[in-house]
This record gives C-alpha cells, sequence and structure tokens, in this order.
C-alpha cells in the first residue's frame, strides 16, 4: 500500500457508506409514498416493521460512517452528534448523554463513536453513557448493572501491538488506540463491576 494510500481502508469505509445512504433514503421515500397513496387503508405490520428497518440501517449507516469513515478537520455540532446518536440507539438498552457544547472535529467525534462501540461490548444487558469533554480530555462515563469487559480486547488500548485475534465486530478495539495516538492522544480505562470509564 503506498504512502498516498495509507487511509485508504477508511476511504472505503466511507465509499460503502455514501452508496449505501441513497437506496436506504429511496426505501424511506417509497414507503412515505405508500402511506400518503390514499387507499384508505391502515399502514398493516409489514409496513411498519419495513419503516422501522429502514431507520435502524439510516442510523447505524450515519454513525458507521464518521466512526471507520475518513475523518477531516470539519467540525460537528451538538445537535448533528446528538440526532446520530439518539437515532441510533431509540429502542435500545442504552442511554447517551452528549454533554459537549462546542462542536468538535469529524476526527474527534470518530474516535468518540469508536470508544462507544468498545463500551458497548462491556454492557450486555445495556446501560447509561455520557460523553464530557474537559480540558481537551474526552471522558466517556457507563454506568450499568453489571460490567464485563474482555481483557484481552482492552489490553490493546495500551498495547495496539498486543497479539490478539480480532473479530469483524471488534475491530473498534484495533483502530480507536491507533487513531487516537496519530493525535497525540493515549486511551485509557477505569473499570469496576457497575462502571467504566474510557478517557483519551
Amino acid at each position: 500500500m503506498g504512502k498516498h494510500n495509507i487511509d485508504l481502508p477508511a476511504l472505503i469505509g466511507s465509499r460503502i457508506c455514501h452508496d449505501l445512504i441513497s437506496p436506504i433514503g429511496a426505501i424511506n421515500n417509497g414507503l412515505e409514498l405508500l402511506n400518503m397513496s390514499g387507499s384508505g387503508a391502515a399502514p398493516g405490520p409489514e409496513l411498519e416493521l419495513i419503516g422501522q428497518s429502514v431507520e435502524s440501517a439510516s442510523a447505524r449507516v450515519r454513525f458507521f460512517r464518521i466512526a471507520f469513515g475518513a475523518a477531516g478537520e470539519q467540525t460537528m455540532g451538538q445537535v448533528e452528534i446528538s440526532a446520530i446518536l439518539r437515532d441510533l440507539f431509540a429502542g435500545t438498552r442504552f442511554d447517551i448523554e452528549w454533554n459537549i457544547e462546542a462542536p468538535q472535529t469529524r476526527n474527534c467525534v470518530r474516535m468518540v463513536f469508536l470508544a462507544l462501540l468498545c463500551i458497548e461490548t462491556a454492557l450486555h444487558h445495556g446501560g447509561h453513557i455520557i460523553i464530557t469533554e474537559q480540558g481537551n480530555t474526552f471522558r466517556l462515563q457507563a454506568t450499568a448493572d453489571k460490567i464485563a469487559i474482555d481483557p484481552a480486547l482492552w489490553d490493546l488500548m495500551s498495547d495496539p501491538d498486543h497479539e490478539t485475534m480480532l473479530q469483524p465486530a471488534q475491530v473498534q478495539f484495533a483502530l480507536l488506540p491507533l487513531i487516537a495516538a496519530e493525535s497525540g492522544r493515549r486511551v485509557t480505562m477505569e473499570t469496576s463491576d457497575t462502571e467504566l470509564t474510557v478517557r483519551f
């Protein structure tokens, strides 16, 4: 991979998400047209299920485009970020609070989203996650009835070269410390039976 293509995986992620969002939006538009067709029939459970699935897919694509796509120094505001998180975790057992008013660079949001994916694996029954920033340090504090971390995965935060066989759903554990290091940050983690805090 040439020096000009070091961010090729992220560019691929952006391309996939960009190309997926259009057909997902088209499906949603089609559902709205069906509901407005004036047939007089109440929408059945089939259309409701399709609608929910489209909303979920759209939320995931928007989230993954930030987490795994190419990042830049463009900024994202509190309203936009909160909307993405609200839509992604709607109907789940997770309650996410984005308590940062100042706009953030896309790269910083990318790190936070990757950290959320890491934390999610430790909260098997859901939980409450508060995201704050103080002194240029991001802090994600999760509380739940029980925290269950996989040490082999979380060891990657302090040692990215630690040999661990990752599954596709665990790729965030490899990405976060690398991206943080490129930004001059170091990821740290503290955990107890009911709390998990990630800082970078």
